[in-house]
């Protein structure tokens, strides 16, 4: 076999293969015996049908099978032949196919880029300082207190921050919405997140009266039409939250005291800044690399994912009632910065995959069963599946190369953080070597001598009085 590639761009390339008839006469064997095997022809035992009388019977099926099977096989061998990286499905166009000469196809394929690693060397990031404020605890501490306070009815209109239960109906030209009518559901005033208007009508009211108001719903047949919605109230209830004292300590958690349960707090939410920190420090290295290396990239690629992100975007909006535009509206943006920030994001994404995966090559960076495991687990609870679930679909539609990706992308990655010299908005060098999951600092030497040394066996006389 022979193949020549003719480079058209730095992320795509034309491959051109001649496989002589001797490569290809095998293949038409085989097809031959296949297809002999298949057919009934009198006069002839079932396999043991001529060549000659396969042509006559079905013209260029024996051709056609051969054809398909040395495709794949010789498009393979000239990829590795010439060391190029595919990305895509390619293009493929039989040139060439006489009874008895050469076989000859083009194919023109996504391949992967080649990149020159820019040096890593005085490489130097900042990122913001850790700062937990008061009231950061203050919210903390308020959200636990929420969860005990209780609950009493009062004879007085509703206020924000309050309680009620309700009944909701909507309606359009006088008819049931389907889907827009709730009943019994106890809410609190203010929070939101329901229907645009709500929070407003409720402020007022009293246990046995109603407020209708005008609305547009998020989802189902009438998005963004005008509907009448007409809440009901039936009670109004004040949250009465517990005392911040010791004794709430006791009832909210392990400590004996308030000051105790404040300080694990704050140690709690420094442990979750310090892994903020250490993500932005991910991100301010890579970002920094690769403002230092050109990397070209395929439009077909980009195009794929930036459709897969919109999707994806779309999807969760839908999931949580709201439309794009919405969305846009709510945030300011129009579409065409939107498309614009997703394009940016895409290609920085693609760019960024590209640059690891060349330093998890050079460095030869591998990755173990246990990794695997341990990266398939976090990523099934991540999403809520089960791990074994999880594991099996990964298995079942071969996504465990991709897995394997992932963890080598994420191990070059901080290879060169742990190479960069990261430093806070104040100077002081941030600890990323030894930060654990939990955003607690290591000490590899203080773990290491902790290791407990075997008991020695009892000796005979010890045993005999035991």
């Amino acid at each position: 076999m022979k193949s020549a590639v003719e480079t058209l761009s730095p992320t795509r390339a034309k491959l051109t293969v001649e496989v002589p008839f001797e490569e290809l006469k095998p293949s038409l064997d085989a097809a031959y015996q296949k297809i002999a095997k298949q057919i009934n022809i009198p006069g002839f035992r079932k396999g043991k049908v001529p060549p000659a009388i396969i042509d006559r019977q079905f013209p260029g099926a024996a051709r056609e099978e051969a054809l398909n099977d040395v495709l794949g096989t010789k498009y393979i061998e000239a990829l590795q032949a010439n060391d190029l990286v595919p990305l895509a499905q390619p293009d493929v166009e039989v040139v060439k196919y006489d009874d008895d000469g050469p076989l000859e196809f083009t194919a023109e394929v996504d391949i992967k880029p080649e990149i020159v690693l820019p040096e890593t060397d005085g490489l130097e990031v900042s990122v913001d300082d850790i700062e937990v404020s008061e009231d950061d605890v203050t919210e903390q501490v308020d959200a636990l207190r929420a969860r005990f306070g209780t609950l009493i009815d009062v004879e007085r209109p509703a206020q924000d921050g309050d309680f009620v239960v309700l009944d909701l109906k909507a309606t359009k030209d006088g008819e049931a919405v389907e889907g827009a009518e709730i009943s019994g559901f106890s809410y609190q005033v203010g929070r939101g997140g329901m229907i645009d208007g709500l929070d407003e009508a409720l402020v007022g009211v009293s246990a046995g009266e109603e407020k209708v108001f005008t609305s547009q719903l998020v989802n189902g047949d009438l998005v963004g039409e005008d509907v009448e919605v007409a809440v009901a109230v039936s009670q109004v209830q004040e949250q009465e939250l517990p005392e911040l004292d010791d004794d709430f300590a006791q009832m909210a958690s392990e400590f004996d005291t308030f000051a105790e349960l404040q300080d694990d707090v704050r140690e709690r939410l420094a442990r979750g800044k310090r892994l903020e920190q250490a993500a932005a420090a991910r991100d301010a290295v890579l970002e920094a690399l690769l403002d230092r290396v050109e990397i070209p990239l395929p439009e077909t690629l980009v195009t794929e994912e930036l459709n897969a992100r919109r999707e994806s975007v779309e999807q969760q909006l839908s999931y949580a009632g709201m439309t794009l535009d919405a969305y846009l509206e709510e945030e300011g943006q129009t579409q065409e910065e939107f498309e614009a920030d997703l394009d940016r994001r895409v290609r920085d994404a693609v760019a960024a995959q590209f640059l690891l995966d060349e330093i998890a090559d050079k460095g030869e960076i591998g990755v173990d069963q246990g990794e695997l495991t341990e990266h398939m687990v976090r990523r099934a609870q991540q999403s809520g599946q089960d791990p074994q679930e999880f594991v099996n679909h990964m298995l079942e539609h071969n996504h465990v190369p991709e897995m394997v990706q992932e963890i080598r992308r994420g191990k070059a990655l901080a290879q060169l953080v742990e190479g960069a010299t990261v430093k806070d908005a104040s100077g002081n060098p941030v600890e990323l070597k030894n930060l654990r999951p939990d955003g607690t600092i290591g000490d590899p030497e203080a773990e290491a001598e902790a290791v407990v040394e075997p008991e020695a066996p009892a000796d005979d006389d010890e045993q005999t009085e035991a």
